[in-house]
C-alpha cells in the first residue's frame, strides 16, 4: 500500500527571512503607481491656487496686470503688506477675530458635546422630539429679517460679541456626527465608572471626553474655521469699526481698493492690483498654522463619528 505525503504548508516566515520582502504582483505595482500619480495630481491641483496667491501677494502691479505671475513672484514688493500691517485698526480687528473665534468655539463645543451626549442615550425621555427639533432647523429658518429683529432689537446684541458667537453656536451636522460617535462609545466603561461612584457629569467629563479626543479635535477645527472666516454677522450687527473682525476689515479694504483701479501710478494702484491676494493670505495664515497640530485627529474623528458600528 502506497501512501502519498500531504503537501506541506509553506513557511511564510522562512520565505520572508530568505527573500527579505514579499514580491508584489504586476497588478499591485500598477495599482500603486496609478494611486501615486492620482494623488500627486490632486495635490498639485489643490496647492496651485494657494501658491499662485502667495506669488501675487509679493508681485508688482505691472506683472500681475500682464498676467505674467504664475508660481514665482515677479517684481518683488512689500508695499501692500506695509500699508495693511502699519494700520492699527488692522491689529485691533485681528485681535477681535481671535477673541470671537476662541469664545465662539468654546460655546459651540460645550453645546454640541452635551447635547450630543444626551441624545446618544436611548433611555432619554423625549429623545425623538429633541432630535427632530435639531434636524428641523437644518431645513427651515426664520429668515434674515426676523433674525435681525430678534438679535438686534429683542435681545439687544447689536455691537456685541454675542451677536457673532451665539446665533451659529450649534451646527446640526456636527451634532449628528458627534451623537453617532457617542452611540458607539463602549457602554461597559460607563457602567464600570458608575459602579465606582461617578455621577453622570463625572462619567462625561472624566471618562467620555478624554476618550473622544479625535472627534472633539475635528469638531473644534470645523467651528474654528467657520468662525474665523465669518464676516456677514459682524457686517450686519456691528457699527463700531473697532469691533470688526479682520474679515470685515479686509472686505472693506478690498471694496475701497476697487475704486483705485482707474488711478494712474503711485502706491494706490499697487495696492489695488494685489490687495485681494494679500488680504486672503493674511486671513488664511493662522488656520494654516493651526491645522498641522490637529490633522492627525481629522480623518479618524470624522470616520469614528460617521460610521455606525
Amino acid at each position: 500500500m502506497v501512501t502519498e505525503s500531504l503537501p506541506q504548508k509553506p513557511d511564510i516566515a522562512h520565505v520572508r527571512r530568505e527573500t527579505g520582502v514579499i514580491r508584489e504582483s504586476r497588478g499591485t505595482q500598477a495599482f500603486r503607481a496609478v494611486n501615486v500619480i492620482c494623488l500627486l495630481l490632486v495635490c498639485a491641483v489643490t496647492l496651485y491656487p494657494f501658491v499662485n496667491l502667495v506669488a501675487k501677494a509679493f508681485s508688482s502691479e505691472g506683472y500681475i496686470a500682464a498676467g505674467e505671475v504664475n508660481l514665482i513672484p515677479r517684481g518683488f514688493n512689500l508695499d501692500t503688506f506695509r500699508v495693511v500691517l502699519s494700520d492699527q485698526l488692522f491689529w485691533t480687528n485681528y485681535a477681535n477675530t481671535f477673541l470671537y473665534t476662541i469664545v465662539g468655539t468654546i460655546i459651540a463645543m460645550a453645546l454640541t458635546t452635551t447635547y450630543a451626549y444626551a441624545l446618544s442615550k436611548p433611555y432619554l425621555k423625549g429623545r425623538t422630539f429633541f432630535v427632530g427639533v435639531a434636524v428641523f432647523t437644518m431645513f427651515f429658518g426664520g429668515g434674515l429679517i426676523p433674525n435681525y429683529i430678534l438679535i438686534a432689537n429683542y435681545l439687544g446684541w447689536r455691537n456685541s460679541i454675542w451677536a457673532i458667537v451665539v446665533p451659529g453656536a450649534l451646527s446640526v451636522f456636527n451634532l449628528l456626527v458627534m451623537k453617532s460617535f457617542f452611540e458607539n462609545f463602549p457602554a461597559d466603561l460607563e457602567e464600570a465608572a458608575a459602579i465606582d461612584g461617578l455621577s453622570t457629569y463625572g462619567i462625561f467629563f472624566r471618562i467620555v471626553l478624554p476618550l473622544s479626543k479625535a472627534v472633539i479635535a475635528t469638531m473644534t477645527l470645523f467651528y474654528a474655521v467657520s468662525l474665523w472666516n465669518s464676516w456677514f454677522s459682524a457686517f450686519l450687527f456691528m457699527d463700531d469699526k473697532s469691533q470688526f473682525p479682520v474679515t470685515v476689515y479686509l472686505r472693506n479694504l478690498i471694496a475701497a481698493a476697487t475704486g483705485t483701479q482707474e488711478a494712474t501710478g503711485g502706491e494706490a494702484v499697487q495696492i489695488a492690483s494685489n490687495i485681494q491676494a494679500v488680504t486672503m493670505l493674511l486671513t488664511v495664515l493662522p488656520i494654516i498654522c493651526l491645522y498641522p497640530f490637529i490633522q492627525r485627529y481629522f480623518v479618524s474623528g470624522v470616520m469614528l463619528g460617521s460610521v455606525k458600528g
